[in-house]
């Protein structure tokens, strides 16, 4: 189902699982509250799952047209700190159409996007009897009301034609307006989309700008066989690396603004597919894989087309990994099985370099990503269409639980397996394949599934946020 720009609406439900505060005088029927667990729990024929707004600070849900396996989020010149409702967003993205001529890649500007700073300790207000005042729908409503412009997100679209398929785009952090695209067909092509970002910057007509432009790449590299691994590295403009399900890695080398030497020698050392690769953000020359043979390998181009470094990461194909560039030593990964491990690169030598490793998901993880803004933070996507984000500072604190209760007065407990490093859950997307926070909005996450697009700021993760005398 694909759903349009609007306001976030309070899902209907014809039964809660969850009890909700009354507005009349007499006190809500006393019925046990618990914790719903996704993928344990089950919803019965007559329950629907509610979204709770309070849980965000933002969330707003959009849509293109086709599904977009892949999207990134373009660096702007609005701001580089930007705290301060509505905010705007600008993006690149690919199609998955039904058809190969069909397809396009999606420059797209979305404004106005609306939220509101909530408290991290919900306020619970009671009159002297104990019970709820008959005030608090009204506040309840005061409570919803967004800060930003009038109305919701507006959406404003330009299109470039592509043939086949968009499995990754990415576009450089140096120059935004340079984008690399993973074509189902084989083909690894390079786009100069300033001039359609300049566009939308001058405009603020909501809607598809035109029909579909046609426009060449600057430089298109065929490979054996079609892939999705593809990075651009954050310390030298213009130095990419792509890999393919061959189990071949190429390196592509800036020769000016628009053109590009690729080395016709692959780095090889995996026996099957590369699924991801990610350059390391303190060393120019160096660059890690995942592949479906289950390992993880590191590369230096100055020595060799093999891995300086190579080891078994899971038990199932790795599919995605995210290096921390808030703490070199970190490198995050997900697995076909649902796991998610974390590596101190610093101890592979020791043998053993995991530091955490978590089995939430039972499906697999189809993206994850460090925190731009806290290093030890990191969103994890996966196909049991639930978005995780999780905090590897947090420990189990029953001290501090029993006083969050106190202050609530929430009865409730959280379930005993679950991770207390897991911060947020996030659902209400289908088939989840690409997450990415915003490196200039501390806190928002935007998510691409099969059924469109959601922009989300959990409330619980504003402690990122800089202070106001910041």
């Amino acid at each position: 189902m694909t759903r349009g720009i609007k306001h976030r609406q309070k899902a209907k439900s014809k039964s809660k699982k969850r009890s909700e505060s009354s507005s009349s005088s007499l006190p809500p029927p006393q019925v046990p509250v618990k914790v719903w667990q996704p993928g344990v729990d089950k919803l019965e024929e007559d329950e629907e799952l509610q979204c709770d707004p309070s849980a965000y600070n933002s969330l707003h849900a959009f849509h293109i047209g086709w599904p977009c396996l892949s999207f990134d989020i373009v660096r702007d010149t609005l701001g580089l700190v930007r705290t301060e409702f509505p905010h705007t967003v600008y993006f690149m993205t690919g199609t998955q159409a039904e058809k190969p001529s069909w397809n396009s890649i999606g420059i797209f500007k979305v404004s106005n996007i609306t939220g509101k700073r909530r408290e991290l300790v919900p306020k619970h207000k009671t009159d002297d009897t104990g019970v709820d005042g008959e005030d608090s729908d009204s506040e309840d409503d005061s409570e919803d009301e967004e800060e930003g412009g009038a109305g919701g997100p507006t959406l404003q679209l330009r299109k470039v034609t592509h043939e086949g398929c968009i499995n990754r785009i990415r576009s450089m952090t140096q120059n935004p307006h340079i984008c690399a695209t993973w074509a189902e067909s084989g083909h690894v092509q390079i786009w100069d989309m300033s001039s359609h970002l300049n566009s939308l910057a001058e405009t603020e007509t909501e809607g598809i700008q035109g029909v579909d432009v046609v426009q060449a790449p600057l430089q298109k590299f065929k490979h054996k066989n079609e892939g999705f691994a593809i990075d651009w590295s954050p310390l030298v403009p213009g130095r990419l690396v792509s890999g393919d399900c061959n189990n071949s890695i190429y390196l592509w080398e800036p020769t000016s603004a628009a053109t590009w030497n690729i080395d016709q020698t692959p780095f090889t050392g995996h026996t099957a597919s590369v699924e991801d690769l990610q350059w390391s953000p303190t060393e120019p020359h160096v660059f890690a894989s995942c592949s479906v043979d289950k390992s993880i390998a590191i590369w230096d181009t100055r020595l060799g087309k093999s891995p300086a470094a190579s080891f078994k990461a899971h038990n199932a194909d790795v599919n995605v990994i995210s290096w921390n560039r808030l703490a070199s030593c970190m490198l995050a990964s997900g697995s076909d099985d649902g796991t998610i491990s974390i590596r101190d690169l610093r101890l592979l030598k020791e043998g053993d370099s995991v530091v955490a490793h978590f089995e939430y998901h039972k499906h697999p993880i189809t993206s994850i990503e460090w925190s731009p803004h806290e290093a030890s933070s990191l969103a994890v996507s996966s196909s049991d269409n639930q978005l995780t984000i999780w905090d590897l500072s947090l420990e189990k604190d029953e001290e501090e639980e029993a006083e969050f209760k106190a202050i609530t007065q929430e009865q409730v407990n959280a379930p005993a397996d679950l991770p207390p490093q897991l911060l947020f859950i996030h659902q209400g997307q289908k088939d989840l394949k690409e997450l990415h926070w915003h490196t200039q909005i501390p806190g928002m996450i935007v998510s691409t599934a099969a059924d469109g697009f959601n922009i989300l700021m959990p409330s619980n993760i504003q402690s990122t946020l800089p202070s106001d005398s910041a």
